[in-house]
């Protein structure tokens, strides 16, 4: 069975707004690769 892929499109909301990842400028992007993700479980564990 040959499976089908459809392109997703990712989007961000920046001060109110929607835009499209795809459309961020350089900079931007390799912001958005830096970020980590935030565990509330460790963050309560650890307290």
């Amino acid at each position: 069975m040959e499976k089908k892929r459809t392109k997703c499109e990712r989007y961000s909301r920046i001060v109110g707004y929607l835009r499209p990842l795809q459309q961020w400028n350089e900079g931007k992007a390799s912001e958005w690769n830096d970020r980590k993700l935030f565990n509330m479980q460790k963050a309560v564990l650890k307290n």
